[in-house]
């Protein structure tokens, strides 16, 4: 063979060396990252059982792609915990501490903790005074073998603590499900929510004063009890606002207090500049800021340990207050009194209760009245008749202490004198962006006095 042949052979070997190697290479990365789950998995049933809460709190700890690579080497054995575990049973403190972005790896843990890489059916169990223990998914965890056992009356526990209620609920060929009563924690897990819970109720003590003699008993005064940093404040929200023609001012004892632990005027002008920011807002940014002094009393309630959730009116709806409507002296600040509501709610958790208990009824701090919400068309609805108004802008603000919610009506009490219905076919006023309309009917009424705004 002459050299020119030789060579032409070696390159002809070499092309055919490279483009194997590159076949290769592909169907690995295509079989990696194209997992197939059979629709028959068990798996897919988790996910379209009963079990709704452990599916949610699956899809929220990021697990589903690491489950779908167990299925595919080897059968899986779920240990479930039934809905009335998760939702009623379950600390509120504990399930809020699982739910916190930074808690993931925990939450994770924890839900690893109740899945076995083996399949254990009721065959599979052991016999009663006999203990199996099974490792878990939870390969980080120290003491993750799960202990199964059985007594004499036939019943079967898991972990010492949880008994089984449903034997092979859900069974697939990959795997099946078995329904428990209760979460199975971890000792980690437990350890980390406690060392959280204990940091969280660290805090600093303050000096006490000298003792105060009476003079007219000349005994010791008793000092009011203390109020531990983050309680609710002492007395209702009604007594701590600002004094009206019949309502005598009162201080609000709580975690505020002389040294404000929160600072409720700041969150206040934060929450304002967020609305002028969102846009659709204006022309109750202008209310908060220039016409009532409410701004400041908001600040003064949030300083004081309270909460507010604002129900607020879009420039749309404030447009479409009429003349009357505001003619009355205090009536911008009474309504704006009606849109307060002296809870923190977000839309999750007002969304939450309509669905759960139909109609709801929401103190506010326009005393005696208050707000009825229900769920309509996927939304919550405030208010009766004509004048409601829907969730339209959900958590435009949320910093734990004051909650705005974007509504598309204004809000009247039932009954009240200045509850008129605008005629349909009155014109849309377009609302000003630099001055709002509640602003300039209190300039008016100033200007009949002789003030100038």
């Amino acid at each position: 063979m002459d050299p020119h042949s030789q060579i032409y052979t070696a390159i002809c070997f070499f092309i055919f060396f490279i483009s194997s190697i590159n076949t290769s290479i592909n169907a690995s990365t295509v079989n990696v990252s194209s997992i197939q789950i059979s629709s028959n998995s068990v798996l897919v049933a988790l996910l379209d059982s009963h079990y709704t809460e452990l599916s949610e709190l699956v899809e929220k700890a990021l697990l589903l792609q690491t489950l779908e690579q167990q299925v595919t080497h080897h059968n899986i054995t779920i240990f479930a915990p039934n809905n009335e575990a998760l939702e009623q049973q379950l600390d509120p403190e504990f399930k809020q501490f699982l739910l916190e972005p930074r808690n993931l790896k925990s939450l994770q843990k924890l839900l690893l903790y109740h899945i076995v890489p083996s399949r254990v059916g009721s065959t599979e169990w052991p016999l009663e005074d006999v203990v199996h223990h099974h490792n878990t998914l939870c390969v980080d965890e120290s003491d993750n073998r799960l202990p199964l056992t059985a007594r004499d009356s036939g019943e079967k526990f898991v972990g010492g603590v949880a008994k089984v209620v449903r034997v092979d609920d859900v069974i697939r060929p990959d795997g099946l499900i078995h329904g428990i009563e209760r979460l199975l924690v971890p000792q980690s897990v437990q350890e980390e929510f406690n060392k959280r819970r204990n940091l969280g109720s660290i805090s600093a003590v303050l000096p006490e004063g000298a003792p105060v003699v009476d003079p007219r008993t000349h005994r010791l005064k008793k000092p009011a009890s203390p109020v531990p940093v983050g309680a609710p404040p002492v007395l209702p929200v009604y007594d701590a606002m600002a004094p009206g023609p019949s309502l005598a001012p009162a201080p609000a004892p709580g975690p505020g207090g002389a040294r404000h632990h929160f600072d409720g005027e700041s969150q206040v002008k934060d929450f304002i500049q967020t609305l002028l920011h969102y846009g659709g807002y204006n022309e109750l940014a202008d209310i908060l800021v220039n016409l009532t002094s409410l701004a400041t009393e908001m600040g003064k309630l949030v300083s004081e340990g309270y909460v507010l959730t604002v129900l607020a009116p879009n420039d749309e709806a404030m447009a479409k207050l009429t003349t009357d409507q505001l003619s009355d002296p205090g009536a911008p600040e009474q309504i704006m009194y009606y849109h307060l509501i002296p809870e923190y709610q977000t839309e999750e958790s007002m969304y939450n209760s309509v669905r759960r208990f139909g109609k709801v009824q929401y103190d506010t701090l326009r005393l005696p009245h208050k707000v009825v919400a229900e769920e309509a068309d996927g939304s919550v609805k405030f208010g009766q008749g004509e004048e409601s108004a829907y969730l339209f802008d959900p958590d435009i603000y949320t910093d734990g202490r004051i909650s705005v919610q974007g509504i598309d009506g204004v809000l009247f009490p039932m009954g009240t004198s200045e509850r008129k219905v605008v005629s349909p076919t009155a014109p849309k006023v377009v609302s000003k962006q630099r001055r709002g309309k509640l602003m300039q009917v209190g300039c008016t009424i100033a200007g009949a006095f002789g003030h100038s705004c």
